[in-house]
């Protein structure tokens, strides 16, 4: 009896999961490129937090600067242990005389180290008091991009366009994220080592620019498109409507991006989202570190729950809205509940085999291995499609195989989400909800805390 109705649970979630992912392969696949707008209607503040950045933060206020020549570029150094903080003050004398469109926002202790949106919400406080009265600050716009993030060129006439920032009711904007080494191999003794850490940064950069691409495509019917740690621009006058007077329009919680967005949109604010236009960031070749990251992610998804009675009780959302945005912040929970039932009618399967091996014969002469084929398709289908979208439409190769292969690794992929879920709760039952920075590929371990550890 209980493994009858684990069993259609299993297929029963299975098929609800297959159709919510036919539902957003269809109007994603089929997106067209919208018109660009003009980015000098508009003035640009390009937020860059920064913790022990001193490797990647020089290259990166160079680029912006030469890309965006009058973007006003924010670093936030927040306590850095290195030389973050000189080399920022370098480049603002470069010229001999001081650079007017680099900024740096300095944290201290007791204040610093307290999590990125503290660190966000320090430089939208100096940015405020810049601007004062000068001008209206429904044409400022900040980004926040990674100390290591590069912008594609178009990145603000996009932003600018008539259907994002050039409507005055939306009030964010995300645009799609890439993997910036998704064709370089780590420097690792082994081949077959080096293989998989670059198969790992593919499968994120599959990740972000097919599956999450298309939900936040499907998003912008729902109403209900989610800003991101990264390629996150938002209208000022926006972040001052849910600040609320204490100058945080960045809350507490370690999906602070997300959370941001959940509070414009029950302020009354549009969020958009673009493919048009691209920011990259570098992806993680530890699958240690990767597992670090995505906890961190799964327990702020699961910190957001709070906001579901505020959600059902907006008069901003329509159903779809709410549907989707409960659905969203649940799914962590229903990992949980999944890791515990999905392996217990193979487990019960094998028990049964074990007490009689005669069963295996029977399973595989009859019916059972269809059950199985059935059971395989509804497990992998959903997921190795991306991987024929990524292969045809983001590498733009053919190559079914590839496509194929990238599409099983991905659903093995996946799966860590499941560890990940069960990791996050456990530091929530902990009490650890402090946010700390994740490792770059390159940066060496210290004694000092740098990454979340369970």
């Amino acid at each position: 009896m209980l493994s009858t109705l684990i069993g259609v649970f299993t297929y029963t979630s299975s098929a609800v999961f297959i159709t919510y992912v036919c539902a957003i392969v269809v109007p994603f696949v089929n997106r067209r490129t919208l018109p660009e707008g003009n980015q000098h209607e508009f003035e640009w503040h390009i937020f860059v937090p920064c913790r022990d950045e001193e490797a990647v933060i020089g290259d990166t206020i160079f680029r912006l600067r030469a890309t965006f020549p009058e973007a006003h570029v924010w670093i936030i150094d927040d306590d850095s242990h290195d030389g973050t903080a000189q080399v920022v003050t370098a480049l603002m004398h470069a010229a001999g005389e001081p650079d007017p469109l680099i900024h740096l926002v300095r944290r201290r202790p007791p204040h610093a180290r307290t999590g990125k949106g503290d660190a966000l919400n320090a430089a939208y406080r100096e940015l405020a008091a810049w601007l004062g009265r000068h001008q209206s600050w429904d044409k400022v716009i900040v980004g926040v991009v990674d100390a290591d993030g590069v912008l594609a060129p178009n990145c603000l006439d996009v932003c600018a366009a008539d259907h994002l920032f050039g409507n005055g009711a939306v009030g964010a904007v995300q645009v799609e994220v890439r993997m910036l080494n998704r064709h370089i191999e780590p420097d690792w003794p082994g081949r077959f080592r080096r293989w998989v850490g670059l198969k790992l940064v593919q499968l994120q950069d599959m990740e972000f620019r097919t599956a999450i691409s298309a939900i936040q495509n499907s998003r912008t019917y729902a109403g209900t498109v989610a800003m991101g740690g990264n390629g996150q621009f938002t209208r000022m006058s926006a972040l001052r409507s849910i600040a609320q007077g204490t100058g945080q329009p960045w809350r507490g919680l370690l999906l602070e991006d997300y959370e941001l967005g959940l509070h414009l949109l029950m302020a009354g604010w549009r969020t958009a989202c673009t493919s048009d236009t691209h920011v990259s960031q570098e992806g993680l070749y530890s699958l240690r570190r990767f597992i670090t990251q995505r906890t961190r992610w799964g327990q702020g998804t699961m910190q957001c729950v709070r906001y579901l009675p505020a959600v059902w009780r907006s008069p901003h959302f329509r159903a779809v809205g709410v549907t989707e945005i409960s659905y969203y912040l649940i799914q962590p929970w229903l990992q949980l509940v999944g890791a515990l039932l999905y392996p217990i009618p193979l487990l019960l399967l094998l028990w049964q085999m074990i007490d009689d091996p005669s069963r295996l014969s029977t399973a595989l002469t009859g019916s059972g291995w269809l059950m199985l084929i059935l059971f395989l398709v509804l497990a992998t289908g959903p997921f190795v499609v991306w991987g024929f979208i990524y292969q045809y439409q983001g590498r733009r190769e053919p190559g079914f195989l590839t496509g194929l292969g990238m599409g099983l690794g991905f659903a093995l992929y996946v799966c860590t989400f499941y560890v990940t879920s069960v990791r996050a709760l456990w530091r929530m039952v902990r009490g650890q909800n402090g946010w700390s920075k994740t490792r770059r590929n390159a940066e060496v371990v210290t004694g000092r805390e740098v990454a979340i550890e369970a």
